[in-house]
């Protein structure tokens, strides 16, 4: 079967699904942890956690990661883990199934993410639970927060409104995608992202991060989930930046204050 969802994934995935490589230091690997475990999805996920390096642990963060190579090391290299660990968190990350040390399972995602979350509830059962998610990670999200889940808050950033937005860009895949639909329609329906955020349910609160000007997502797709989501929500439109490369542009700090502050002050409502 993981050979059949292998072939399947290819015109999607296969640039992407590949040996994976650490990039911290032989030294910097010390501070986490590596374990597995599985999901739904019918794959055995790879994880990494690391702890706080503050007295004061304020939550443990899950991150969810875009369509890449880099899989979970897309946070290690990029700033996340470091901006999180040194102001109070600990931080869970994870391959989706398929990327980086990851078995190959199904297309539903969105039971990784899941997975992802109870997984860090069973390690830090009394410490606030939020997630944030980056295209691939957050579009799946979105489905996840409609079924059972164990977040308490979030951030969202550049994810499409559906599956159809999103592969619109990439012929193959589009055509691929399509004939998937039609074999599978009830499948469709599952995964609209749109129209599953209107069920979203056990979140206190939830952040929409996205581009003025994004070259593989919709103008207007944060608002739309901005409208759709029913609880209270938060839309922040940076310029100026790449699809998924926020953290390289010139927005920088100014976007990791903002992850910064929407996790403090979640975190505060949750622990009173």
């Amino acid at each position: 079967m993981r050979l059949l969802y292998r072939l399947i994934k290819k015109p999607f995935f296969g640039n992407f699904m590949v040996k994976w490589r650490n990039p911290l230091s032989l030294e910097e690997r010390k501070e986490w942890k590596s374990f597995s475990f599985d999901s739904r999805s019918k794959a055995r996920l790879s994880g990494l956690v690391a702890k706080a390096k503050t007295n004061e642990v304020k939550g443990i963060i899950v991150l969810g990661h875009p369509m890449g190579k880099e899989a979970k090391g897309y946070f290690l290299k990029n700033g996340y883990t470091d901006l999180l660990r040194d102001n109070g968190y600990h931080v869970l990350v994870f391959d989706i199934n398929g990327f980086g040390e990851s078995t190959v399972g199904n297309f539903d995602y969105f039971e990784d993410i899941i997975a992802a979350g109870n997984e860090a509830k069973g390690r830090y059962p009394n410490l606030p639970l939020g997630y944030m998610g980056i295209s691939l990670g957050g579009q799946f999200a979105t489905i996840a927060f409609a079924e059972q889940h164990p977040f308490e808050f979030t951030i969202i950033e550049s994810a499409a409104n559906t599956l159809e937005d999103f592969w619109v860009h990439y012929p193959i895949a589009f055509k691929t995608l399509k004939m998937i639909y039609f074999l599978m329609p009830k499948y469709r329906k599952r995964i609209r992202m749109i129209d599953r955020i209107k069920s979203a349910h056990g979140l206190n609160a939830l952040l929409f991060i996205y581009l003025e000007e994004d070259e593989v997502i919709l103008k207007d797709a944060g608002s739309n989930f901005k409208k759709a989501a029913p609880l209270l929500t938060e839309l922040v439109v940076f310029k100026n930046a790449k699809h998924a490369q926020l953290s390289k542009s010139e927005n920088r700090k100014a976007y990791f204050q903002l992850i910064l502050d929407y996790f403090n002050f979640q975190t505060k409502i949750v622990s009173t």
